[in-house]
């Protein structure tokens, strides 16, 4: 081989080598992802016996599980994780948990005051009817769910509102529960509930996102005109800063729009924010990103800045799941890049440094997430939609495997 030959063959080895996500780590895989789940159906019967009955397990610190009531925000992914366990290991007791919870859960179905509705009662019951298969025990339930949720929207502002304070605010977190809204189409055969899910899904591309395809977290409408008054953070670094779970739940919201309508402007534009994400040059090297993608910059006399090296690893269960997602609806090259950065967030996730071993963490799964560090809340603790996203990410890692074998 002459010395022209082996300069090119050593440039395509390393442009190949730099591509892979895996580069220099080993290849996630079936077996692995079949021990941490036989992993969280053990732990989870250890969540399972801390939670205090009538409540919902939310989180774990200081020694001390913390629950919450049926109406707060994260209440159904609890049975919503015990549910994919139950479809994953056939074991009636998870089945049994979980349906003790969803009792508790029911009531919410009338809850006009929040737009989580998608959060609570879509990871729940309708995990629940479509595992179980059980139309008639959970339509009736979801559809007033989903009549409840459309309450909040408004053609004014062409947006569900998210909170009852400020002007209409509304948070990219609500592209989560549209996804409820798509279903309760399905179920009913009435058109009004996808069309305010399309409207949302177009109002919040139009409005929440910058030129970088990065999000605001909070965009705050008048209420009267329709106009945007705001745009700021709540949960952010700063008003003009990438919240990471933001940016995924964006990510996650208009992989599912695509799914659901078949738009392929949903496709892009949820390509577009998977790029601004991945070669953010604050991405950790295992792409367990920080809590905020600009924290890592903080000026030391900044208020968060002994903030800057914390984790959140609800934002990367979130990203590995629509990423794998993603990985299915592309073709090439691009969908093994999705698949194979998908693969080694799973593969770290899965590791010491952030899965618990059994018995501690208060039952959870995973450790080190961030709820919101500019309120001092849930910093540095395991979190119940971490978990479940988490399991959602290992069981769709594990349909792809056998879909493409």
């Amino acid at each position: 081989m002459n010395k022209v030959h082996l300069i090119t063959l050593c440039f395509l080895l390393t442009a190949i080598y730099a591509f892979s996500p895996l580069k220099g780590q080993e290849k996630f895989t079936l077996q692995q992802a079949d021990a941490s789940l036989q992993h969280a159906v053990q732990q989870i019967k250890v969540l399972a016996e801390r939670s205090a009955e009538g409540m919902l397990p939310k989180t774990y610190d200081k020694g001390k599980n913390f629950d919450s009531e049926s109406g707060w925000w994260t209440s159904g992914f609890y049975p919503g994780t015990l549910l994919y366990l139950y479809e994953y290991s056939g074991e009636e007791s998870l089945l049994h948990l979980a349906r003790e919870k969803l009792r508790l859960l029911e009531k919410e179905k009338y809850n006009t005051t929040t737009h989580d509705l998608g959060f609570m009662l879509y990871c729940s019951f309708g995990n629940a009817m479509r595992i179980t298969g059980d139309t008639a025990a959970y339509r009736e339930i979801l559809l007033k769910g989903a009549e409840s949720l459309a309450t909040r929207y408004s053609p004014i502002t062409k947006a569900i509102r998210s909170w009852d304070f400020d002007n209409f605010p509304v948070i990219i977190d609500n592209m989560m529960n549209l996804e409820f809204l798509n279903s309760a189409s399905r179920l009913s055969g009435d058109r009004h509930f996808a069309d305010i899910s399309v409207i949302h899904a177009n109002t919040t591309m139009l409005n929440h996102y910058r030129k970088d395809y990065s999000c605001y977290h909070v965009v705050d409408y008048d209420p009267k005109t329709g106009k945007v008054i705001k745009k700021k953070t709540n949960q952010g670094a700063f008003d003009e800063s990438a919240w990471a779970r933001g940016q995924a739940w964006g990510l996650y919201g208009y992989t599912m729009m695509y799914r659901d309508t078949g738009d392929r402007k949903y496709l892009t534009f949820a390509k577009k924010i998977a790029s601004y994400m991945l070669k953010h040059p604050n991405m950790p090297k295992d792409l367990i990103a920080y809590w905020d993608y600009d924290a890592p910059d903080l000026p030391d006399d900044s208020k968060y800045a002994q903030y800057v090296d914390y984790r959140d690893v609800s934002t990367a269960s979130l990203t590995a799941s629509a990423l794998l997602e993603m990985s299915t609806m592309v073709k090439g090259k691009l969908s093994r890049y999705y698949r194979e950065t998908a693969e080694r967030i799973l593969y770290n996730l899965s590791t010491d440094r952030y899965t618990a071993k059994q018995g501690t963490n208060g039952g959870f799964l995973l450790m080190h997430s961030v709820g919101s560090i500019p309120h001092n809340s849930e910093v540095d603790v395991p979190l119940s939609y971490a978990d479940y996203y988490y399991v959602e990410a290992l069981l769709r890692y594990k349909n792809y495997y056998h879909a493409s074998n």
